[in-house]
């Protein structure tokens, strides 16, 4: 890829890389089964291929091929911190938020107004950051719902 100075020329950029999409999300996290009751159990994300062996999980986000792997490895509990972040998008970001309050799950603030719609974030038991995220005020820009 050439390098350029000044500002990017986007279309330039895209016709070389050519990237289609997103595959998967990879976050490491420190134990399988913590990280299964995470993200399986608290957020409710399904399991789409579990290979303890090699030490992965991954969860579905929604009906789409991408999913969200998390690998174990030697990362130990954390604070939240702000790389990296995932964000998913949810139906609604404020009952998103209620329910992880539910579950036990604190909310790193309250549920903040963007643009498109709410956003709520939460950390991972290893300071991995997801985001759910709604568009409320651009439905034109989300998913259908699920029937």
């Amino acid at each position: 890829m050439k390098t350029r100075s000044g500002p990017c020329d986007e279309r330039a950029i895209v016709s070389e890389i050519g990237v289609l999409g997103v595959d998967n999300v990879l976050l490491e996290v420190g134990d399988l089964e913590v990280a299964r009751s995470f993200y399986g159990g608290k957020l409710g994300l399904g399991v789409k291929f579990d290979f303890p062996e090699a030490g992965i999980i991954g969860f579905r986000l929604g009906d789409e091929e991408p999913g969200l792997v998390v690998r174990a490895a030697g990362v130990g509990p954390a604070p939240p911190r702000p790389s990296p972040t995932v964000w998913l998008e949810v139906a609604d970001a404020r009952a998103a938020a209620a329910a992880l309050a539910d579950a036990g799950v604190a909310p790193l603030g309250e549920p903040r107004e963007l643009r498109t719609g709410w956003l709520v974030e939460v950390a991972d038991p290893w300071g991995n950051l997801v985001g759910l995220t709604d568009y409320v005020n651009a439905p034109e820009r989300a998913r259908p719902a699920r029937r």
